[in-house]
């Protein structure tokens, strides 16, 4: 469905001179294709101050995942940020939910990642050959069916989030291409929770709100984790 101009506006989380962080809605690709007639591309207009300030991509997320966008108003904004992500100085925090319980309280996955084609997209394996990969999780609650994580990606790799945890035995809820789907219809349930980044005029910091199916979820889990749901929604000092 698509979104209104006031829709669109309502979901900027920061702003500024240069910098620019949109609340992303879940099913939107960030890019124009042959089947994705509606996209994030096609709504940056409405965010600009003029017709030469249109925000730009500093990074991407997967058409399927919600959250926090980073984009920059300014050509050297741009390059600035293009430089932060490349040395890893964006701090990116992840929310999943997932079916089952990992062990621990918390750890890393470190497995290289190789992508491949298979008929109708594309994906990524777990492949000794492939590039290096790292994900740093924490377990936020579990009722043992299923499991709040919190993600750190300390690499760049595509899926690697969803790969990641699904080669663990710890698929993502929704994910069509890495996990099952119950119910059919039920959307990925991955989200892109806070960024943070130094700049010139100090830190810039962002929290996004889980989308709607993702916070039912979560409150179902909730109402059997007690009072750790409450404390763990708390928005990021």
């Amino acid at each position: 469905m698509p979104y209104s101009p006031e829709e669109i506006r309502a979901r900027v989380l920061h702003r500024d001179a240069e910098v620019l962080v949109f609340d992303k809605p879940p099913g939107l690709p960030v890019h124009f294709g042959t089947r994705t007639p509606e996209h994030l591309d096609q709504y940056l207009p409405l965010l600009a101050d003029g017709p030469d300030q249109i925000p730009r991509l500093a990074h991407r997320l997967d058409k399927d995942t919600a959250g926090c966008l980073v984009l920059a108003l300014t050509a050297e904004a741009a390059a600035r940020l293009g430089r932060l992500f490349v040395s890893g100085r964006v701090d990116k925090t992840y929310w999943a939910v997932v079916k089952g319980r990992p062990v621990g309280a918390e750890g890393r996955i470190d497995l290289p990642l190789c992508k491949v084609h298979i008929p109708g997209c594309s994906k990524v394996v777990v492949d000794p050959a492939g590039k290096p990969a790292l994900t740093d999780w924490r377990l936020l609650g579990s009722d043992g069916g299923l499991s709040w994580l919190e993600l750190k990606p300390r690499t760049g790799r595509m899926h690697q989030l969803r790969a990641h945890l699904a080669y663990t035995g710890l698929p993502m809820l929704g994910d069509p291409i890495y996990g099952d789907i119950l119910p059919p219809d039920q959307p990925l349930h991955l989200l892109a929770r806070g960024v943070s980044f130094p700049w010139d005029t100090g830190p810039v910091t962002a929290q996004a709100e889980p989308p709607p199916a993702m916070a039912a979820t979560l409150a179902r889990l909730g109402a059997r984790l007690g009072a750790q749901l409450g404390e763990r929604l708390a928005p990021m000092g």
